[in-house]
């Protein structure tokens, strides 16, 4: 199998070189990710990038959007499967995936017809500085685990004839066996607001995470941040945007026009 690695915390993260180094014995791993960090990008593009020659495949100095279609559309390389990650932080929530870089890449790839996994780790939030922390390969060895499983079965049993894409997000390991992995699909709770200071200054304050350090998150069973919150590894098995549907108003509203 051919895999196209990507990421938007930059090439030299800890948690694409644990990917690299655990697919790589299973699979023609080649690494083409952004040269820094890009995270919440998005499905930003740019029009030209830079791309370079790095250890692990080439380095872009764009996102992670543009580095998978520099990949697909410009390298001699044709991957069986697109693998984004894994990304230092969760990404979970349908509110969310729009804005991962780490998920968007893995949209990108749908879009080439590409099947693709996007994985990610779930820190506990108050449990980590994270402007003073810096993560071990240790951390990312559930996400791995996981993925190494997906890459190996999943295209196996059909799984990508009705899902475009994976989004996988791990919880850090237990200290003992490893986590139990639940079909999830992406939370519809949303806490978003913002505070005005008077000043022409406004706050964006996403108030999820504080629940989710509370302990207290209003998830219902069966979703992507329940299943984290928990312990065990979440897979949602998603389709590239945007679906649309037959609406027998909005035909009659046409009619009306």
């Amino acid at each position: 199998m051919n895999i196209l690695l990507t990421n938007d915390d930059g090439i030299d993260a800890v948690g694409i070189r644990t990917l690299y180094d655990r697919l790589s014995p299973i699979a023609d791993v080649m690494a083409v990710a952004p040269a820094n960090d890009q995270s919440a990008v998005g499905r930003q593009l740019s029009q030209t990038v830079d791309l370079y020659e790095h250890e692990l495949g080439y380095a872009v100095e764009g996102t992670p959007g543009d580095c998978v279609i520099a990949a697909l559309g410009s390298l001699d390389f044709e991957p069986d499967l697109v693998v984004s990650g894994t990304n230092q932080g969760a990404n979970l929530g349908a509110y969310v995936l729009g804005r991962s870089g780490t998920v968007s890449a893995a949209v990108e790839a749908a879009f080439f017809n590409v099947p693709a996994i996007a994985a990610s780790v779930y820190f506990p939030a108050g449990q980590f500085d994270f402007d003073e922390f810096t993560p071990e390969p240790a951390h990312f060895g559930e996400a791995a685990r996981a993925v190494e499983f997906l890459v190996e079965h999943a295209s196996n049993v059909g799984v990508f004839e009705t899902a475009d894409y994976l989004n996988v997000n791990a919880p850090l390991p237990p200290a003992t066996g490893h986590a139990k992995m639940e079909i999830t699909r992406p939370s519809h709770v949303y806490k978003m607001d913002a505070d005005h200071d008077g000043n022409g200054t406004v706050r964006l304050n996403d108030r999820i995470w504080e629940l989710m350090a509370e302990g207290s998150i209003p998830d219902p069973v069966g979703s992507d941040r329940r299943a984290v919150i928990e312990g065990r590894v979440s897979v949602s098995p998603l389709t590239a945007p945007h679906t649309t549907t037959d609406h027998e108003a909005l035909v009659g509203l046409a009619e009306a026009y």
